[in-house]
């Protein structure tokens, strides 16, 4: 019973601050809003594929230890695709106005648990830029390789295409806007609790029944002087 007049205070709050509440949620949706569809830059992302062929040929090789090997060797390479020693030359070969810590935050390398399989991810705010750079990455890691570790295991997959619509992946709006209406509610709620907090004021015959828990037994009207009376009968 308790946890039920508990809800209906709670209401009742919520329909008297509903405005307050309310111009708080639009606030922080609407500077979502602008900061997404105008601001924030859109980023678009490419990726390629590469393969690390097996070196060995034979049943016999293909043990459980020579494949476990193998995959740290490709956990290597992932190491190796965002060093320097790739990304200076990738830079130095497109122009890229970027220092080589700037362009390895634009990449990210992935592949499925057991398998031979790199897979080169570049964000960039052009999306032929982005193609691009995951295209020569791919194509300088190939050829750098076998000098770095005097291997020659390495296939290019699947080249990064421009598609003829691009998505960028970030931002997505219609989060950012849900996100920033739900702060704003929570925030509403927040500034209301506090002015109602620190509002003592009692507006109606209702809050004296609910602050001194009595019954109201009548209540004094305005009385008008006489002169306010014979104004209005004119």
């Amino acid at each position: 019973m308790a946890n039920a007049l508990d809800l209906k205070h709670f209401m009742k709050f919520l329909l008297r601050r509903f405005y307050l509440i309310m111009s708080f949620v639009l606030v922080a949706a609407g500077i979502a809003a602008v900061f997404s569809f105008f601001i924030l830059k859109p980023v678009y992302e490419a990726q390629t594929q590469i393969l690390v062929n097996q070196n060995n040929k034979g049943i016999e090789n293909m043990s459980w230890s020579y494949l476990e090997s193998e995959l740290q060797l490709i956990n290597t390479y992932n190491v190796i695709i965002k060093s320097p020693a790739i990304l200076t030359k990738v830079i130095d070969e497109l122009k890229l106005p970027l220092t080589t810590e700037e362009l390895s935050k634009q990449i990210t390398i992935t592949n499925e648990n057991k398998s031979k399989v790199i897979n080169i991810k570049v964000e960039d705010d052009n999306p032929e830029q982005a193609v691009i750079m995951a295209n020569k990455i791919a194509e300088v890691f190939q050829k750098e390789i076998p000098s770095l570790m005097s291997i020659n295991n390495i296939n290019i997959l699947s080249k990064a295409k421009l598609s003829d619509d691009p998505k960028p992946i970030k931002p997505n709006k219609l989060l950012n806007i849900s996100i920033a209406a739900v702060l704003g509610f929570m925030m509403g709620i927040g500034i209301a609790l506090l002015i109602e907090m620190f509002d003592s004021t009692i507006k109606s015959e209702k809050d004296v029944e609910e602050i001194l828990d009595l019954p109201i037994i009548g209540i004094i009207s305005t009385i008008e002087s006489p002169k306010e009376v014979g104004d209005n009968k004119r």
